[in-house]
């Protein structure tokens, strides 16, 4: 099931790419973000509410920590993105935005100790590799 789930957040980061670059035309690219924001939060809370899903009580302090740090890096790279798709072409400014595959991968095995396989090694030279062939 998560493969499907993935697949979707994949589709929709492609679709939110193009939909941002048309978007963006004369927009200061920070306004852009916190219009972007302020739907993906209208749109989060409003699937919390309809679905009943979860109590902020029930949160620990460390989730908090982590989820609130999280929201920080996520508007961060939001900033960035939005900034580089202002001054660049969509084709160039993606294939570097995924690096955050690569970089996902060594930080899960830094900090999560997850393993890396043959496979995910090659995954990362590959998606390196694309990412240097497109600019």
């Amino acid at each position: 099931m998560w493969l499907y789930f993935a697949l979707g957040s994949a589709f929709f980061a492609a679709l939110t790419s193009i939909l941002a670059k048309i978007g963006i035309e004369g927009v200061n690219s920070n306004l852009a973000t916190a219009i972007r924001t302020t739907v993906v939060l209208i749109m989060a809370w409003g699937i919390v509410f309809l679905t009943h899903n979860g109590k902020l009580t029930s949160i620990s302090s460390e989730s908090w920590l982590f989820l609130i740090l999280s929201g920080l890096a996520t508007g961060a790279s939001w900033l960035c993105y939005y900034r580089a798709l202002q001054l660049g072409a969509a084709s160039k400014v993606v294939p570097v935005d995924k690096l955050s595959v690569v970089i996902t991968l060594i930080l899960a095995w830094v900090f999560l100790h997850e393993e890396f396989s043959l496979k995910s090694i090659i995954g990362c030279v590959l998606i390196g590799a694309g990412t240097l062939l497109l600019l």
